[in-house]
């Protein structure tokens, strides 16, 4: 698996992803999750989306915007029959590491109260709750990251 810019030809495939990554949330939350509509080819055109790909296939995607002190990652999903299969988990060290490249010291990010899953997932990854927030009739539940300036080391 590598780890690469997105560029405008994946743009299908990341959209796709993310409308089978987040379709089981639908019914839960009550309406589609921002990545299902997402404007994915302005965010590649943006340089904000990297995508995980082996030989055959994009396994999954990260869009993520830099800010003046830190990496916010507003979306990161994989394809449903790679999950389990540490992809997601790479695109976050990833994202990690090229913060600790350009010298950002922490990175955010918040998931639905509702994608229960989330909840355990980020803290089991060293991530911190650091808030909960009622945003148009949504609960957010906001989570933030020290970077290790040692994994600017890992590419």
């Amino acid at each position: 698996m590598e780890i690469h810019r997105a560029r405008p030809e994946d743009a299908p495939f990341v959209r796709e992803i993310a409308r089978e990554a987040y379709k089981p949330y639908v019914k839960r939350i009550g309406k589609e999750p921002a990545p299902m509509v997402a404007n994915f080819p302005a965010l590649i055109e943006a340089a904000e989306v990297w995508v995980a790909a082996d030989f055959t296939e994009i396994l999954g995607y990260i869009v993520m915007r830099p800010g003046q002190d830190t990496l916010h990652i507003e979306n990161v999903a994989v394809s449903p029959p790679r999950h389990g299969e540490g992809v997601g988990k790479a695109l976050l060290e990833f994202a990690e590491a090229e913060a600790a490249r350009v010298g950002i010291p922490r990175m955010d990010l918040y998931t639905n109260a509702k994608m229960r899953e989330n909840l355990s997932l980020y803290p089991r990854l060293g991530w911190t709750e650091v808030a909960r927030r009622t945003e148009d009739g949504f609960e957010h539940v906001y989570f933030e990251k020290s970077v290790s300036p040692h994994r600017a080391k890992i590419r």
